[in-house]
């Protein structure tokens, strides 16, 4: 399977900003820092993005990016193919000639993997993704909240 860093980052600064934004511009350095990711890697990617109609610029001060799209209406797939990134599990990116110039004999199940990714990716949007991850931060905060306290009543209990 060839999906490389490119789509990968891709999913994660569009994740990144769509927490993020709040109605404000987000910067890309503020991406790069969260996510350790080149600062001019994301500015590539963000000039593809932003050709695709997934994202918005905001120049001068306070500027930066936005999702140009509702969350609901950008899916996993767009994202990865914005950046021209190809999802192709076969040997030979779909030309039927990776053995010796015909088809392997595992070329359908191949295929036929690819198709079940593309739908997934493609049923998978950036909404789902924003209230994943917010929820499993809620998630942390309260588990984070509630062995705070334990710590403390353990603590208080040993005197």
């Amino acid at each position: 399977m060839k999906l490389t860093t490119k789509g990968r980052f891709a999913v994660t600064a569009m994740l990144d900003l769509a927490l993020n934004e709040k109605d404000m511009p987000i910067k890309l350095s503020e991406i790069s820092q969260r996510q350790s990711i080149s600062l001019s890697y994301l500015e590539q990617l963000f000039g593809k993005l932003r050709k695709q109609g997934l994202v918005k610029s905001v120049r001068g001060p306070g500027g930066g990016y936005l999702v140009a799209k509702n969350h609901d209406n950008i899916n996993v797939k767009n994202i990865i193919s914005s950046v021209d990134e190809q999802i192709d599990a076969t040997q030979c990116g779909g030309k039927e000639n990776c053995n010796e110039g015909y088809q392997c004999i595992t070329h359908n199940l191949w295929t036929t993997l690819n198709s079940k990714i593309l739908d997934y990716l493609e049923s998978t949007t950036l909404d789902e993704l924003v209230k994943t991850q917010r929820n499993k931060s809620e998630n942390q905060s309260i588990e984070f909240a509630t062995n705070k306290n334990n710590s403390v009543s353990n603590k208080m209990g040993a005197f």
